[in-house]
């Protein structure tokens, strides 16, 4: 089967979301599939951003890469480009005709994968990443208007496709409030997990050592934005900075936000606890979890988060907010869930993992457990047995896009 994907956010830019369409191809080509992808171009200067070389991925010769021309937009990563779409596109791909298209965004590319879909009459299946009332901020304009409209476009878009997925079911349950009505259930992002695992304490203690960090280390991993909510973590480590004198808070990932996190570690007087590794290399990236004793992500925004996937993976208790998908993949055997911008009752919970690491290693073999469904050759069988499914049935015309 020759499968189609479109999406407005790709390689390099620093994204979950990114990382997930990776794996899912290498897990598709690798049973025989051909892969298209269909993304912006980026420039030199991002991929020097992600501190990779400037030059194609190279997932094997089943998947192939077609680059649209596009500019730079405002965006958390410093990287994000934006297509505009011509409607066009979609003849360039009439050699080379797919037999599935999946969108993975609504904006230029995906638009451009909508059209294709329609022209060349191809099932269209759709996968919803983003709340996007948390991202409209970084546009020009302001506002609940803008809100409300964002939400309706959403699920006009969703209503063009034969069948719908997102990491979560709260993202499919918002879309349902505004007007889309496509079949739809969660599907996980796949997450390759080989190089995230448990060590010893005294491996731990020599990782600890290599990074610089003292005795308890909490981690935050990903993008630097606003809608992370990153400043909560800082003001729950300053509560309880006399009391775990040996704490340590490790931030990695780049992001606009990144100078007022800066301001108010400065400001609050945790220059020597709160440490900024800025983008690291695959190799320590995975290297910085086996470091850290905790996890905590206090985002808004999260429709699964690969960063929350990989530390449950390294045997790390976490400690999330009730927002979006967090509680969805956070409970009582892996983790503790408190309100957003509660940065007390995170303290509390830092707290209480510091004084009980038994529990902490319990919750930690809770998590393990629960990523295990999250394989890229479990989630390879899902999206192989959906593409199936809705290529049948746009075959037999049985499923058709809501045009209403």
């Amino acid at each position: 089967m020759r499968i189609a994907m479109f999406s407005d956010n790709f390689y390099p830019e620093l994204s979950g979301i990114s990382d997930s369409l990776i794996e899912s191809a290498k897990e598709l080509a690798g049973v025989g599939h051909e892969i298209d992808f269909y993304a912006a171009r980026y420039s030199a200067k991002d991929f020097k951003t992600y501190n990779v070389p400037f030059e194609e991925l190279d997932l094997g010769p089943n998947v192939r890469f077609f680059r649209m021309a596009s500019f730079r937009y405002p965006a958390p990563t410093q990287q994000a480009r934006m297509v505009v779409p011509t409607l066009l596109r979609w003849l360039s791909m009439r050699k080379n005709r797919p037999d599935i298209i999946h969108v993975h965004h609504i904006f230029g590319v995906g638009i451009e994968g909508l059209a294709a879909s329609k022209f060349l009459d191809v099932p269209l299946v759709g996968t919803s990443h983003t709340p996007i009332t948390e991202f409209l901020h970084y546009g020009p304009f302001q506002g609940k208007f803008l809100d409300k409209f964002g939400l309706k476009y959403v699920s006009w878009f969703y209503n063009r496709c034969q069948y719908v997925t997102a990491p979560s079911q709260g993202i499919l349950d918002e879309m349902k409030a505004n007007g889309f009505k496509q079949p739809s259930r969660p599907i996980s992002n796949p997450i390759d997990l080989r190089n995230f695992y448990p060590v010893s304490k005294e491996e731990k203690q020599k990782i600890k050592n290599d990074f610089g960090l003292s005795g308890f280390t909490v981690l935050y991993t990903g993008r630097l934005a606003s809608e992370k909510h990153i400043d909560v973590i800082i003001r729950a480590i300053n509560l309880i900075k006399d009391k775990i004198p040996n704490i340590s808070f490790a931030i990695t990932g780049h992001g606009d936000a990144k100078a007022d996190l800066e301001k108010l570690v400065e400001g609050l007087g945790l220059g020597g606890r709160v440490r900024f590794f800025g983008t690291l290399s695959m190799e320590d990236h995975a290297k910085i979890y086996k470091a850290a004793d905790v996890f905590a992500i206090a985002s808004t925004a999260e429709t699964q988060s690969l960063s929350l996937m990989k530390a449950m993976a390294t045997g790390l208790p976490s400690i999330g907010v009730n927002a979006r998908a967090l509680p969805e993949y956070i409970n009582k055997d892996n983790g503790f869930i408190v309100e957003p911008g509660d940065y007390e009752g995170m303290a509390e919970k830092i707290m209480y993992l510091f004084e009980n690491p038994e529990a902490g290693e319990k919750l930690g073999r809770g998590g393990i457990e629960l990523v295990k469904e999250f394989s890229p050759a479990k989630i390879g069988a899902e999206w192989n047995n959906l593409y199936k499914e809705v290529t049948l049935a746009h075959k037999s015309g049985k499923i058709k896009a809501y045009e209403t």
